[in-house]
C-alpha cells in the first residue's frame, strides 16, 4: 500500500513539475460578424485554448502554480468564406514577490491579423516550415510571452524563448505578409522580435529585471526600496529614446505599465529623483500625460 501512494505521489510530482507553461484565456469575439453560421468562432476559441494551454512550450520544469497568466483576444472584424481579418489583444502578468497583486508585463495589441481556418482545421506547428498565419501568429507571442516573463525574473532569462519566437518570424518571412516584414516606420511583429534582442536596446531588458525584481518584489519587505528601484528602472529607459523608429519598446512597456507607476507614486514619500522621473515621462511617453499630472 505504501509503495502504491508512493508512486502516486511521484507521478503527481512528475506531472507538476513538466506542467505547460501558459494559463491562457482566449476569447474570439464575432459581434461585428453578421450571419447564421457562427459556431465556428466557438471552435476556433476552443481549439485555440487547448492548442495554447496544451502545448509544453519549453524544456522547463513548471510547477503548475507557475504558469504564466495571460490572454489573447481576437476581435473578427471581416470574414468572406475561410479567410479572417481580426485584432489580436495579447497580455501577460506575473505575480508579486510577498503579495496577491499580478503586475501587467505584456499589453499588446496588433493589429495586422489576417488568417485562414477551417472549423476543425488540426492546430499543428511547424518549427522548419511557413504553413498558417493562424499558428504562426499564435506560436509567435506565446513565445514571446515566456521569453519576456522570463527576463523579469533573471538577466536575459528568456533569450531562448525570444529567439523561438524570432524563428517563427524568419518562417514566416515567406509568406509575404507585412506583419512578419522589415517595414520602415511600421510597428510589427517583425519590429517587435527584432527590438526585443537588440544588443543596443538591451537596456529595455535591463529594465524589465530591475523592475520587476528589485523593484516590486522587494514591496513586502522594503518599500521606499523598491520604489526606488522601480524608478531608477522607469529612468533608464529614457536610455533607448530615439535609437529606434517609432519607439517600439517605450510604448510597448508604457501600455503595460503606465497605470501601475501612477499608482506607484501618486502617494508615499518621494524618492530621490522623483522630479526628473516626472519630467523624463512626459518626455518619452507623451500619450500618458493625463495620467502623469497625477503623480505628485
Amino acid at each position: 500500500m505504501r509503495k502504491l501512494v508512493f508512486l502516486f505521489a511521484l507521478l503527481v510530482s512528475t506531472i507538476s513539475l513538466n506542467s505547460q507553461e501558459l494559463n491562457c484565456l482566449v476569447t474570439v469575439n464575432f459581434d461585428q460578424i453578421a450571419g447564421s453560421n457562427r459556431q465556428v468562432f466557438t471552435t476556433l476559441q476552443k481549439q485555440l485554448t487547448e492548442f495554447i494551454n496544451q502545448t509544453k512550450w519549453t524544456g522547463r520544469n513548471v510547477k503548475t502554480e507557475e504558469r504564466i497568466d495571460c490572454a489573447m483576444t481576437i476581435i473578427v472584424t471581416a470574414r468572406e468564406d475561410n479567410t479572417f481579418t481580426a485584432t489580436l489583444q495579447v497580455q501577460s502578468s506575473r505575480p508579486v514577490y510577498g503579495s496577491s497583486y499580478g503586475t501587467p508585463v505584456l499589453n499588446l495589441k496588433d493589429n495586422d491579423f489576417t488568417f485562414k481556418y477551417n472549423e476543425f482545421d488540426p492546430l499543428i506547428y511547424n518549427k522548419n516550415a511557413f504553413e498558417s498565419n493562424l499558428i504562426s501568429t499564435i506560436v509567435f507571442y506565446a513565445y514571446t510571452i515566456i521569453g519576456v516573463d522570463a527576463d523579469t525574473f533573471s538577466e536575459f532569462g528568456g533569450e531562448t524563448e525570444l529567439k523561438e519566437a524570432q524563428n517563427v518570424m524568419l518562417q514566416a518571412q515567406q509568406s509575404g505578409l507585412s506583419s512578419w516584414q522589415n517595414v520602415v516606420g511600421k510597428q510589427n511583429r517583425f519590429l517587435l522580435i527584432d527590438n526585443l534582442l537588440s544588443s543596443k536596446l538591451k537596456t529595455y531588458r535591463n529594465a524589465m529585471y530591475d523592475y520587476h525584481i528589485k523593484g516590486l518584489d522587494n514591496f513586502a519587505n522594503n518599500k521606499d526600496f523598491g520604489k526606488q528601484a522601480v524608478e531608477d528602472a522607469v529612468l533608464s529607459i529614457e536610455n533607448i529614446y530615439n535609437k529606434t523608429v517609432g519607439n517600439f519598446l517605450i510604448r510597448m512597456f508604457f501600455d503595460a505599465k503606465a497605470d501601475e507607476i501612477v499608482s506607484i507614486y501618486s502617494d508615499g514619500p518621494k524618492t530621490k529623483n522623483a522630479d526628473r522621473l516626472t519630467t523624463s515621462l512626459r518626455n518619452i511617453s507623451p500619450n500618458n500625460n493625463s495620467k502623469w499630472r497625477n503623480i505628485e
